[in-house]
Order: C-alpha cells, then structure tokens, then sequence
C-alpha cells in the first residue's frame, strides 16, 4: 500500500462528517481509498437519518466500497474513519479484510482499534489490521465535543 496523505484525506473526512450534523446524527465520517489513492467509497453516520442502528460511517464506507470495486474483499484499500471504530465496525473492517485503518480520535468508551479493545490487531483472528490512530486527533475530537455539548 503506498503511503497516503493520512491528515489531507483526514480533513476530507471531517469536512464530511459535518454533514451528519443535517440530520442529527453523531459527526463521523470514512472514506475508502484504493491502492492509487483514489475514493473508492465513503459514508458517514446515518443512524438517525435511516433509523438503522448498523448505519454507522465505516459500515456505509465499506459497502459503497464494495459496490464501486465489485468485490467485498478489500484487500488492497486504506480506511480513513475521523474517531476510532466500534466493536461492530472492527468486525465489518475485519470480515472485509481491510489491511489498514487510518482514525482521528480516540474512543475510550466503544474503541476497539487499541483503546478499549484491539479487536483490529487480535492475534487469535484470522487477519490483523495496520493501524494508526491519533491523526488530526484534536480537530476530530473537537467536533465530537462541540456535537455532544450542543445536546446537553
């Protein structure tokens, strides 16, 4: 996998999960990049929007993702999510066999990318994931907070 532009494609991601805030739902966004570096599939939290609770920005990345490529093995793709994945997300990432995941912030209550749990690196599955977390870790984050403050 060549390198990519972790915090240029990070700032597409939030830009994109400002978009949530239309309807609602929590800021969070993916994007999917293939080998060359190009969009293969992006999505962002729509729980609220499709009153679907598997609507979560990664789970959309991916089958966008799938639907572009024609295949469901992603082998060859970069995942650039703006907070780190849930367990139900690392499982999707896990099943797609997603070879790197790019995230934001740091979820220390639903993680599972190193935080909580490290699904994504358990050796006693069958694939592991390279993962870099903390890129754009404030802005991520920031966006989170201001969303959950407005709530309160």
């Amino acid at each position: 996998m060549p390198t990519i532009d972790q915090s240029g494609w990070m700032h597409r991601a939030i830009a994109d999960a400002r978009l949530a805030l239309a309807t609602g739902d929590v800021p969070v966004a993916a994007i999917v990049l293939d080998r060359d570096g190009r969009v293969v599939g992006a999505g962002r939290n729509e729980r609220e929007a499709r009153q679907d609770p598997t609507a979560h920005a990664e789970i959309l990345a991916l089958r966008a993702a799938s639907e572009s490529t024609g295949d469901w093995h992603l082998t060859d793709v970069t995942l650039v999510v703006t907070l780190e994945p849930c367990v139900m997300c690392a499982g999707a990432i896990l099943s797609a066999r997603v070879p790197t995941v790019v995230f934001g912030a740091w979820d220390e209550k639903a993680g599972a990318a190193g935080s909580v749990y490290d699904v994504l690196r358990d050796r006693r599955l069958n694939h592991r994931v390279e993962v870099y977390g903390g890129v754009e870790a404030d802005a991520c984050a920031a966006l989170l907070e201001e969303f959950f403050e407005s709530r309160r």
